[in-house]
């Protein structure tokens, strides 16, 4: 009963990570025409933009920042693998319960700053300081949003550590990683 309820839990966090992390990425085409717009504009047209660096800014942050939960699922985030390899898989477990458990705290901190940040940015109408001026609420939200993801994936992942360390099997099945591996041939 309860194996399935916390396996229902890591399922859906997963795929929602999976949903947002990869309908972020239709971002990068946008971001990437944008600064190719800038970059024609300024130096061929000679008549930059105003708000074309303001955007690739805003761009690259939610890219960046709605993208770490996908990146922190696929294990694609860097690691320090001398004294990592070298150990048990249960040693490996309690680090990663631990980075886990260390990171989710990091990460609530971010969420808690982003909410006051955005409550700033309402009452005050903080804007970018350039000449097009964007506001910045929009960003506070979705940093918190941001940060409460990685959140619940990394809460996910120290379910599914913890349910290793004390069965010594997988949670989740491996195929559900969007790993490259190649096939044996």
């Amino acid at each position: 009963m309860i194996e399935t309820v916390i396996r229902r839990y890591c399922l859906a966090i997963h795929a929602l990570v999976s949903f947002i992390g990869k309908s972020v990425s239709f971002l990068m085409p946008v971001l990437a025409f944008v600064v190719a717009f800038e970059v024609f504009s300024r130096y061929f047209l000679n008549k930059p933009t105003i708000w074309a660096y303001d955007l690739s800014l805003f761009l690259f942050g939610y890219i960046a920042a709605l993208g770490g939960a996908y990146a922190q699922q696929q294990r694609a985030h860097i690691n320090v693998d001398i004294l990592y390899n070298k150990v048990s898989p249960r040693v490996r477990n309690i680090f990663n319960m631990l980075s886990f458990t260390l990171a989710i705290f990091f990460v609530l901190i971010i969420f808690k700053m982003s909410i006051g940040k955005f409550e700033e940015a309402l009452e005050f109408n903080y804007r970018r300081q350039s000449e097009w001026a964007p506001q910045m609420h929009h960003y506070w939200v979705m940093m918190a949003v941001a940060s409460i993801l990685l959140a619940l994936q990394l809460s996910s992942d120290w379910i599914e550590e913890c349910y290793h360390l004390i069965t010594g099997k997988n949670l989740l099945p491996d195929s559900l990683r969007d790993t490259e591996e190649t096939p044996n041939d």
